[in-house]
């Protein structure tokens, strides 16, 4: 089990490292409440904070709410193609994105531990935290790829697969959180990112689903450009009438030889 091993040799480190990093923002968390202001509902923020908050949100966005889910619907173009070439491009282009989320996400997991008050009081930053260590477990478990004919081969694929549709699902309700905490951070409108980002959720959620459906769409003749109905299309019920009649009817012609040959 080599590959099981080496994927220890990387997780253990990495939940050790998180657990530090618990720890020195709990540290942070707890010397930050001794600090508040008496007025919790007014929030002056610097020109710099506003900037940061946003570039923040900017970061997480193209990183979870973006090429993550852009990276799943690619690789998932694999299963259609048979060209080795294709696959090959498909599957780095989707190593390419993924490398990119992950390396956007850890700038903004960067900046939030920095710049911010980590106190965990709200759901964004305790989905954020469990998020940030789920999508470097999903990248080590990806570069821990084991051979196709190799035994943890399928228990890999389901790990990858169940986690990598996990965080990027959480990612974008996270962002939706992210939204909420940024109004109520500088008492600005979100109505319109708000509306950006749901029809971008819908956009990847139709793509996602078009996906299962774009063979059987092929298969039933509703290619744009290509005739629905065929000359064969209206050729094949009649044989397959045909084909039913002659079963319909080949059982009763073997009952009546049978009852033919016990009376006889």
């Amino acid at each position: 089990m080599p590959i099981f091993q080496k994927l220890l040799s990387f997780t253990i480190p990495a939940c050790f490292a998180l657990l530090v990093l618990l720890s020195f923002v709990g540290c942070s968390s707890h010397e930050s409440k001794g600090h508040k202001r008496i007025n919790n509902n007014v929030h002056k923020l610097s020109p710099q904070m506003t900037f940061d908050i946003t570039l923040h949100g900017v970061l997480l966005w193209a990183s979870t709410g973006f090429l993550m889910p852009i990276g799943v619907l690619t690789i998932r173009m694999c299963n259609r193609e048979e060209c080795g070439r294709k696959v090959r491009v498909i599957f780095y282009v989707h190593t390419t994105l993924q490398v990119l989320s992950v390396l956007i996400a850890t700038a903004g997991a960067i900046m939030s531990i920095k710049n911010f008050e980590n106190s965990f009081n709200n759901y964004h930053q305790r989905i954020g935290l469990a998020l940030y260590g789920a999508i470097w477990v999903q990248a080590l478990i990806g570069f821990c790829r084991p051979g196709r004919r190799s035994k943890g081969r399928s228990v890999w694929y389901f790990v990858h697969w169940i986690l990598g549709t996990t965080v990027s699902v959480v990612g974008m309700i996270n962002i939706y959180t992210g939204l909420e905490a940024y109004q109520k951070k500088t008492s600005r409108s979100i109505r319109l990112w708000t509306v950006l980002f749901t029809a971008e959720v819908c956009l990847i959620a139709f793509f996602y689903l078009f996906q299962d459906k774009w063979e059987y769409m092929q298969k039933q003749g509703v290619i744009m450009g290509n005739e629905a109905v065929t000359p064969s299309d209206q050729v094949i019920p009649t044989q397959r009438e045909n084909s039913l009649k002659e079963i319909l009817t080949e059982p009763c012609r073997k009952k009546n030889a049978l009852m033919n040959h016990f009376m006889n």
